[in-house]
């Protein structure tokens, strides 16, 4: 993963964590909305890759088009002043198995 310029310049660096879903359905309308409401309650930017595709953690339509079924590991990136907050946020959430199971 790179770092860019601006970001060294600012010094912060992006935190990343590999995520299971775990709920049976994935990730679908519901859990979207769930997943972007807890990452608008945070400052930093989040992006979800998955197989080489990159979208924005806070656009649902994005997230829906990343084949979040059960099972798959995504790599979320947190970069901002409460980054570590967002990913714990996140993380739990998809624990939870976004309140469906």
């Amino acid at each position: 993963m790179s770092t860019s310029i601006s970001e060294v310049k600012e010094g912060i660096a992006p935190l990343t964590r590999a995520l299971t879903i775990q709920n049976r359905f994935g990730i679908h309308a519901r859990p979207a909305a769930l997943f972007v409401k807890t990452a608008n309650r945070f400052q930093s930017d989040i992006s979800v890759e998955k197989d080489g595709q990159r979208v924005s953690g806070k656009s649902i339509i994005g997230l829906m088009t990343i084949e979040g079924y059960q099972g798959a590991i995504l790599q979320v990136t947190a970069t901002g002043p409460d980054a570590s907050e967002a990913l714990d946020a996140i993380e739990d959430l998809i624990q939870q198995k976004f309140f469906e199971d």
